[in-house]
């Protein structure tokens, strides 16, 4: 008799600690920031940049795995110093330029929280697409190419809520980033970022 009033005990008491800890945060997350930008192996803009802001949002749908959506955008500029170009028949050009190339990724992503308590490191994995616009400015004309590609992004971070019974809180990320975006005017064959976000989570 003794050992059936332990069980029950027991069992309260986990059943008590699961829903304490689950009051921490709610099922949906919402996040949104700044997010610092680094772009690299490729021939027109190499240069990192703080010109980005992202916003994502999902649902968890088992305790410790969400699913959701995400849009972010980045600039990234590059200044080219004044150099002679040949243009063919006999024709140069002695100019100096910028190049610039802005992003706007946006798709779905899949995140896994280790813990649900006020501090929660997480992985995640981004699937998309990535609309991008190239751009060459010169001293008396500019050009322009633009396209879309395939995004895939993972990424490691952590969300930190401070606040008891509150989901408000903070959040910092690292990412890498690939799309299969292309430009043959500018000799772009995929675009490699990295960089990080810090941003508030709701």
């Amino acid at each position: 008799m003794k050992l059936k009033y332990i069980l029950i005990v027991a069992a309260l008491s986990v059943a008590t600690a699961f829903t304490m800890d689950a009051q921490v945060g709610r099922r949906f997350y919402i996040d949104a920031g700044w997010q610092f930008n680094g772009t690299f192996s490729n021939n027109f803009v190499r240069n990192a940049s703080g010109w980005g802001a992202y916003a994502e949002g999902g649902y968890y749908i088992l305790p410790h795995v969400g699913v959701g959506a995400f849009a972010s955008f980045n600039t990234n500029n590059e200044y080219i110093p004044k150099a002679t170009y040949d243009l063919g028949n006999g024709a140069d050009l002695t100019t100096d330029m910028a190049h610039s190339l802005f992003q706007i990724p946006f798709g779905a992503e899949l995140r896994y929280r280790f813990t649900y308590t006020r501090f929660q490191p997480y992985v995640g994995a981004k699937l998309g697409a990535n609309y991008a616009e190239a751009y060459r400015f010169m001293s008396t004309f500019g050009m322009r190419d633009s396209g879309w590609g395939f995004y895939v992004s993972p990424e490691i971070g952590f969300t930190w809520h401070p606040f008891r019974k509150s989901n408000f809180g903070f959040q910092l990320a690292a990412y890498y980033a690939y799309s299969t975006n292309r430009s043959e005017a500018f000799n772009i064959n995929g675009i490699n970022n990295a960089g990080f976000k810090l941003g508030l989570s709701f």
